[in-house]
């Protein structure tokens, strides 16, 4: 038993997505949240300077003694997963490679869509993962910006995120996919209206999912799961406006036990 919290990152509320699967899956983990909101948008940032912010964030978690942290952005996976790796002292999980694999893990995946911020989509981080694990699937990928700042503004379920999310996503008209990453963490809130405009048939993928199902098999197999008798209170970080962090928190992690504070990096 390891009764250490784990670190979670993300360039603003997108990874209160990965916290709602920790909370569901592995309800005894504590939990230290880091939003960036200080600096978001990370998508349309530089390589270099996303890579820097996530190890800023990273030796913060170093300082609270995280037993594993977990990059719940698509942008920072791409750009410093690698470099965490290397530099923390304990595991570094990302979204990306978690994210193509339960794609592809699909019964009839198809051709798989990709949408992501302006800078995954430019790396073509997902296709890049998906033809290491099957050079021959059709990848169809979509910039997907605005999405991420309907999130942010609180704005799902409105008027408004439908036709952004129409007007993002056209590109399947022409091109349709039997398959949808959601390659950015803010992007499953807006499922309903996505799973609208494409239809019943395509099956979306949260690769928030697939990364805390890696979590969760690396803790079991370290014997490092918390087994502790009551929920632990975990705690929310913003370095941007903690009450915007607050208001997500509370429309998106009901029954939950957390507290918000904002934190200078």
């Amino acid at each position: 038993m390891d009764k250490r919290p784990i670190g979670i990152m993300d360039s603003g509320l997108g990874g209160l997505s990965v916290i709602r699967i920790m909370n569901q899956q592995l309800p005894h983990e504590k939990l230290i949240f880091v939003g960036d909101q200080g600096h978001f948008p990370y998508g349309t940032r530089t390589q270099q300077d996303v890579c820097q912010l996530a190890l800023n964030i990273g030796e913060f978690f170093k300082r609270q003694n995280v037993k594993m942290m977990i990059i719940a952005c698509n942008t920072a996976t791409a750009a410093a997963l690698s470099t965490l790796q290397q530099k923390m002292p304990f595991p570094v999980i990302g979204m990306i490679a978690p994210g193509a694999k339960g794609a592809l893990q699909q019964e009839h995946h198809g051709s798989v869509g990709v949408i992501g911020t302006a800078s995954t989509i430019k790396n073509h981080a997902y296709e890049k993962a998906l033809h290491q694990l099957d050079p021959d699937v059709l990848v169809v990928e979509k910039a997907a910006q605005p999405l991420v700042s309907i999130v942010e503004h609180g704005q799902t379920g409105t008027s408004l995120a439908k036709q952004t999310v129409d007007e993002q996503l056209t590109v399947f008209d022409q091109q349709p996919v039997e398959t949808l990453i959601l390659g950015c963490t803010h992007f499953p809130f807006l499922a309903a209206e996505i799973q609208q405009k494409l239809g019943k048939k395509v099956t979306l993928v949260d690769p928030a999912k697939e990364a805390v199902n890696s979590a969760e098999k690396w803790l079991i197999s370290h014997d490092a799961c918390n087994d502790a008798a009551l929920l632990p209170q975990s705690q929310l970080y913003s370095t941007g406006d903690v009450k915007v962090l607050e208001s997500g928190a509370n429309q998106w992690l009901s029954n939950s036990n957390y507290t918000c504070a904002h934190l200078e990096l």
